[in-house]
């Protein structure tokens, strides 16, 4: 009798036993707490330039050429400097209005960072300058004084050497669009500039008015 109260006492511990390990699994399941995995984000650098696509506003820079934080190539001296100006002026006036002053600006840091370059400036006026009885136009200056005050801001507000700006009068001689609207007129009344390197102008047919004969050095 003892021999079979025994066997079930042994058999009923197991059991429990058994079951305990069955649940215990389950407990500790129910308790886990689930943590968000970690998203690596990866920046594309298609030209190999050191910027990532989506700040890079020159996506196809040549390898090894050194570049800005924008990722566009440095204009280094003597190497392929070209840079245009564009000024337009009220009707018989040669006032230059704040926005081409900012423009005019950053022309002349780039020149006393080039300090090898020039800059040709061209003043122009439209033909209802003159037939409206414009006498500044007519007495051959308005475009003088166009080309003039762009030089002249350059020599006193950024120290450019007068004889690295080169002034040409235009006239009404090289319009840029018909001078039978109003709109162009109003694109034709401007100065014209471009800074280059010296390197850069030899052999270049700029400015092609001048050769001409159409623009006249002042």
């Amino acid at each position: 009798m003892k021999a079979i109260l025994y066997l079930v006492s042994t058999t009923l511990c197991s059991a429990l036993a058994l079951s305990a390990c069955q649940t215990a699994p389950k407990l500790a399941i129910d308790n886990i707490v689930t943590a968000p995995m970690p998203i690596l984000m990866l920046s594309v650098d298609t030209d190999g330039d050191g910027v990532p696509d989506e700040l890079d506003q020159c996506p196809s820079t040549p390898e090894n050429v050194v570049v800005d934080d924008r990722g566009c190539p440095f204009t280094m001296p003597g190497v392929g400097l070209k840079m245009e100006y564009r000024a337009f002026f009220a009707k018989g006036s040669s006032e230059l209005s704040p926005k081409y002053q900012v423009e005019l600006d950053k022309v002349g840091e780039i020149m006393n960072t080039h300090t090898t370059s020039t800059m040709r400036i061209e003043g122009s006026i439209s033909e209802n300058e003159i037939y409206d009885g414009d006498s500044i136009a007519k007495s051959n200056t308005l475009a003088k004084n166009r080309a003039l005050m762009v030089k002249n801001y350059l020599l006193l507000k950024h120290g450019i050497e007068s004889s690295r700006l080169t002034t040409l009068n235009c006239e009404a001689r090289a319009p840029i669009a018909p001078n039978d609207t109003q709109e162009g007129m109003t694109v034709n009344r401007r100065v014209y500039g471009l800074l280059t390197e010296p390197e850069e102008q030899e052999g270049n047919d700029y400015p092609s008015n001048l050769k001409a004969g159409i623009c006249v050095e002042f």
